[in-house]
């Protein structure tokens, strides 16, 4: 059973801090099942690894072989790939000192590095798309390298686009709602289900998504930004504990900014 500590507008609801959910149908969203919140084998998020341990017919788990350095064809991209691409879109043009990541420091913040689909089917040449969000200028950055070249060969760039949001997002966002107001009752149902204070995002193992103003009827003017600024709604578990609800509340990353639905 999915346990789940509901709050609306700051308040617990149906009598108490601790409320238990028989179904997934009790949220407008599905939250992980996994005490820790980690990735399941049922959906893999790692991106630039192509191991995997394989099962013989008589159920011995045979070690993955070892990654080379370059991958083949359509294969993911590797470790080592991943690295490199990374670090020559980070040295082309001047990206890295003029954007700023979700913290406010100097280089944009990376969202993802993927293999690039071939449109042609020409795979002599792998290449590899960084996706980055620019928080000074609020825009995605998309930049493909070419993994035989080494040579960063276009750039694009994007507004009113927002690609889900990474791990260091969601830390970010929820260290604005506990530092905020609004962050109170998430501070007093964690208290109440560990004993102890909540002192950071790391005390929580977390989840969240992009916050869509067209899934709402009204948009509070303080997140009428959202769309164009990079805004998030974060979902915090109590580690081996339940869910804390907090989906009422949205961060304006851009803005660093914490506005309440409803």
């Amino acid at each position: 059973m999915r346990k789940l500590v509901r709050r609306h507008l700051g308040k617990v609801v149906a009598g108490g801090a601790l409320a238990v959910a028989a179904t997934a149908a009790t949220v407008a969203v599905t939250l992980p099942d996994d005490a820790g919140a980690k990735d399941s084998g049922s959906r893999s998020t790692a991106v630039g690894t192509s191991r995997q341990d394989a099962v013989a017919p008589d159920g011995r788990v045979e070690a993955a072989p070892n990654e080379g350095s370059e991958g083949v064809g359509s294969d993911p991209l590797t470790d080592a790939e991943t690295e490199r691409a990374e670090k020559i879109a980070l040295n082309s043009g001047e990206l890295r000192a003029s954007a700023r990541n979700v913290e406010g420091d100097r280089g944009p913040q990376r969202l993802s590095t993927n293999l690039t689909e071939s449109e042609t089917g020409d795979e002599t040449a792998r290449r590899a798309d960084i996706v980055y969000y620019d928080y000074k200028k609020d825009t995605v950055i998309t930049k493909t390298v070419n993994l035989k070249t080494n040579k960063v060969e276009s750039t694009t760039s994007s507004r009113n686009v927002q690609p889900p949001a990474n791990k260091d997002e969601l830390a970010e966002a929820a260290g604005l709602l506990i530092a905020d107001e609004h962050g109170k009752g998430l501070k007093e149902d964690y208290k109440k289900a560990t004993g102890k204070a909540l002192t950071g995002p790391g005390d929580l193992d977390l989840s969240g998504f992009i916050f869509r103003k067209d899934t709402v009827e009204r948009v509070p003017s303080d997140l009428s930004q959202c769309g164009t600024h990079r805004c998030v709604q974060v979902v915090g578990k109590v580690k081996n504990g339940p869910w804390i609800d907090t989906r009422a509340f949205v961060v304006d990353l851009s803005a660093r900014h914490v506005g309440r639905l409803g």
